[in-house]
């Protein structure tokens, strides 16, 4: 009987064990997991959210069928200097954003990591401003600390 698929009895589980692990590295999400490869490509380096300071104020388009301007802020990263792109919720939330303001920004929430709804090629969005939360003065029960 040429061809048989897997080893079986007693004495076969290390070999049914080694080769299940050969055919998991042709999923792609094991592969990066093994390699680490989010925690090398991510600019926030596997951390859940990052400081960073405003460097401008910029505009993005939504993507179709909407037709907005979504309001973002370009922030470098103080840990490694990186420029990423950050959303900034909120009605009015821009306003109260200025330049070189220190921000707090986490993972926007789309999935696996990567961009959320109608906003092309933002992944983070802004939680905090020069220490406090942008929801609290958004709301009026904070004031927002000048530096």
């Amino acid at each position: 009987m040429p061809g048989k698929k897997a080893p079986n009895g007693l004495f076969a589980a290390r070999k049914l064990e080694r080769k299940r692990l050969k055919f998991r590295w042709s999923q792609r999400e094991f592969k990066r997991r093994m390699l680490k490869l989010k925690e090398k490509y991510d600019p926030l380096e596997g951390a859940p959210m990052a400081r960073g300071i405003v460097l401008e104020k910029v505009g993005v388009e939504a993507r179709k069928p909407n037709s907005a301007v979504r309001k973002c802020v370009r922030v470098q990263l103080v840990k490694n200097g990186k420029v990423v792109t950050a959303f900034v919720p909120g009605d009015g939330g821009l306003n109260v954003i200025s330049e070189h303001d220190e921000v707090v920004i986490v993972g926007i929430g789309g999935p696996r990591g990567r961009s959320m709804g109608d906003i092309p090629g933002v992944r983070y969005k802004v939680v905090l401003v020069n220490g406090v939360s942008l929801d609290a003065i958004l709301k009026g029960k904070k004031q927002k600390p000048v530096r």
